[in-house]
């Protein structure tokens, strides 16, 4: 017996798809704001003239990129909880891809920190501006020049991430489908349609980032 296509069913619930993509993007969007908040906090551990901090941030940001995100989630879910802390399924798939997207953020952007020549600083310390000041406009604003691509792919794959959340039920796109498809059973129809759904959010975001990009950090043409 042939299987009959119905791809009406994705219309009847296009409510329901609209608001998992509203909450995909939610989640995203606090996980990578946490994880740039850690990432800096990171970036200055690791630089840090007390060996206890540095060794302490770098053990992370290994220990976070050498092991699965699934793996990550279900400790942040599963495993907390036997600590005291117990999170709900949106509270547990925010933090486990901040601390996720942290590490990596972390690289990137001492990756740019890096690029940073000796001599802006000491022209910036010789010009009488303060730590705060060297860092801000000497350092962090030309590194988040230079890394600013990579962050927002970084981004994206966040976004991207944020599908195997619906293991520990939290909802978002992927959970939404699921749910979706276990009531109609029409799992090419919705699958392929979520799958659509996450290629446009990639496509959309990535033409969206440029554009921000070239607004706020090309070079001035002189």
């Amino acid at each position: 017996m042939g299987y009959g296509f119905d791809f009406g069913v994705i219309t009847r619930h296009l409510p329901d798809l609209a608001r998992g993509v509203g909450l995909t993007l939610q989640i995203s969007s606090v996980s990578m704001l946490l994880a740039l908040v850690l990432a800096l906090a990171l970036v200055l551990a690791k630089g840090s003239s007390l060996k206890p901090v540095a060794l302490l941030a770098t053990s992370f940001v290994e220990v976070i990129r050498n092991t699965p995100f699934l793996v990550q989630v279900f400790f942040v879910f599963f495993g907390l909880p036997q600590l005291g802390l117990r999170l709900t399924p949106q509270v547990a798939a925010v933090l486990a891809l901040a601390l996720n997207g942290a590490a990596y953020c972390t690289e990137i952007i001492r990756g740019g920190v890096q690029s940073i020549r000796r001599g802006q600083i000491e022209a910036g310390i010789a010009l009488g501006l303060s730590n705060f000041q060297v860092f801000r406009d000497i350092v962090l604003r030309p590194a988040l020049r230079a890394t600013y691509p990579a962050l927002t792919s970084q981004f994206i794959l966040i976004m991207l991430t944020s599908s195997i959340a619906s293991t520990i039920s939290a909802t978002e796109l992927t959970l939404i489908g699921q749910q979706i498809e276990s009531r109609t059973f029409r799992s090419f129809e919705i699958f392929g349609a979520i799958t659509l759904i996450y290629l446009a959010l990639s496509v959309t975001l990535s033409a969206f980032f440029k554009a921000v990009g070239r607004v706020f950090f090309s070079y001035p043409v002189r």
